[in-house]
């Protein structure tokens, strides 16, 4: 189907720590309960909302596969 569209598909590791991934530097940050929406990376000091840095964590993941 996404190839009839004109769209690309790639399958990503459903074990992606996407949420805990800083997707400024790629620090690790460890398991959050989901009751922490933004977080801050103490790597680099990003400061994150949990579901656009995840987002942003898997399309770098898909882009990486093609």
């Amino acid at each position: 189907k996404a190839a009839r569209y004109g769209r690309a598909f790639a399958k990503v590791d459903r074990w992606l720590p996407s949420s805990q991934t800083c997707s400024a530097c790629g620090a690790k940050d460890g398991p959050k309960p989901l009751s922490v929406r933004e977080w801050t990376c103490t790597a680099c000091g990003a400061c994150h909302d949990r579901d656009i840095n995840a987002a942003n964590n898997i399309l770098a993941a898909g882009q990486a596969d093609r």
